[in-house]
């Protein structure tokens, strides 16, 4: 999606767009032009003002996205004035330019956020295609019947209640390693839950992500050992931020914490011991992950953060104030992690591991999160948090998200006390500089966060 797609399609659209206008007439080009050009240029702005207003964007969306939501704008009003009287050819060509504008849009979009890295990918989120290693729970229950590890782990949709936090979710996903299957009752495995983006769904960290692909690798070095991983809906639905917060959106972190964590002790036999349970995320879900830690440790006892911000956050804090907590700043306070790792006073046998891009990528990056990783860890580390900050070289993208975590994984696995697997110690940050106040930007608040 970073190669020859994107130029490709957007030289295209503006060949098709010019053949669509044409030259007709002096009263073509006097009114019926300006007025569908008047279109593009509203949209582009009433977009602008509404992204801004909500509290979408950490940081200024790239020219190029406003100028191609203009002329799917101007398109789609070249479509509308020449309809009537428009020979076909000359009407199909401006739908098509229109589709093609739209299209240039979303790849400059997905360029900015880096929601989906290749053709095939957004090929699969587009047709949501079964996943690698997918199974039903009728095929798992033979697996375990016939009492032999699998080559590889499988992957099986689950149905979890949401009698307790009324938190309106998607279907979840568990990844099972071979070792699971060692045994009837299974091992007690740890457990990892997986928190995607914003904008995304539950099989993110699976399709874009890698994260059974990475597990297997894992599993395949250590005897078929690898945590189990949980990949949770923390939105409700595609585009809803939730930060994993209970708030006007929903009661999202009860379900993971009051229904998720049951659920997997009592259905999947996994161990239910704090010490064996982690929480990782990438972008929003990286927020989540420590917020989820430093306010569970009883449930918790690690965390890898990918790029995520100091605190929740849906634009600016009065912005997030008003749109995740009511206009309730107490109840936002509850949910910040400087905030109640203070509170709460020393911690015990917590420890996290923070991913941000190296210096030189970080132009080309979401602002500020190298700046919330270090404060966060400062903070930890001066409350009994073991942490370091771990430099990666990348954008704001899955391709950072699944190398951070195939980096991780052999750390978190022996902290989670993966059976057979060794603890790693903590790493020694590539970067010592601790900022003295934390950011809150990132690539999108719909998306790349």
């Amino acid at each position: 999606m970073h190669g020859w797609v994107p130029p490709t399609v957007q030289v295209l659209a503006l060949v098709l767009l010019v053949c669509a206008i044409g030259w007709r007439s002096r009263r073509w080009w006097m009114l019926r032009v300006p007025f569908a050009a008047g279109l593009g240029v509203g949209l582009a702005m009433w977009l602008h003002w509404y992204i801004t207003a909500a509290g979408l964007a950490g940081e200024p969306a790239p020219r190029a996205l406003w100028g191609w939501i203009a002329l799917t704008g101007l398109a789609g009003g070249i479509v509308v004035v020449g309809w009537r009287g428009g020979r076909r050819w000359r009407r199909a060509t401006a739908v098509l330019a229109t589709l093609l504008c739209l299209l240039s849009s979303g790849l400059v979009l997905n360029a900015w956020v880096g929601y989906v890295p290749t053709v095939y990918s957004a090929w699969s989120q587009l047709t949501a295609g079964p996943l690698p290693d997918q199974t039903d729970r009728a095929t798992l229950a033979a697996m375990r019947s016939r009492g032999e590890m699998p080559a590889k782990g499988v992957v099986v949709p689950v149905a979890i209640s949401a009698e307790t936090s009324k938190f309106r979710h998607r279907g979840e996903l568990v990844y099972l390693p071979p070792a699971w299957f060692a045994s009837v009752p299974p091992p007690k495995l740890p457990v990892v839950m997986m928190v995607g983006a914003e904008i995304n769904t539950p099989a993110d960290w699976l399709r874009v992500g890698g994260a059974a692909t990475t597990a297997d690798a894992f599993a395949a070095a250590h005897g078929g050992v690898a945590p189990v991983l949980v990949f949770v809906d923390s939105g409700g639905a595609f585009g809803i931020d939730t930060e994993c917060v209970n708030g006007s959106r929903g009661n999202a972190a009860d379900h993971l914490t009051k229904e998720v964590v049951p659920y997997m002790v009592s259905n999947l036999g996994v161990s239910a011991d704090r010490a064996n349970w982690g929480v990782a995320g990438f972008s929003t879900g990286g927020t989540c992950a420590v917020d989820l830690t430093v306010m569970h440790p009883d449930l918790f006892s690690a965390f890898v953060d990918i790029a995520g911000d100091a605190c929740p956050n849906v634009g600016t804090k009065e912005q997030t104030i008003s749109g995740l907590f009511g206009g309730n700043a107490a109840a936002w306070a509850a949910f910040d992690p400087a905030t109640v790792i203070t509170r709460h006073g020393p911690y015990r046998g917590v420890s996290g591991w923070f991913v941000v891009a190296e210096a030189a990528d970080r132009d080309a990056n979401a602002g500020g999160q190298d700046v919330a990783a270090h404060s966060l860890c400062a903070i930890g580390g001066a409350h009994g948090i073991d942490c370091a900050v771990v430099a990666q070289q990348g954008k704001h993208d899955w391709v950072f998200a699944a190398a951070a975590f195939a980096a991780a994984l052999p750390w978190l696995a022996g902290q989670l006390d993966s059976p057979g697997v060794p603890h790693i110690p903590m790493p020694q940050p590539a970067l010592t500089q601790v900022p003295t106040q934390a950011g809150s930007g990132s690539s999108l608040r719909a998306a790349g966060k």
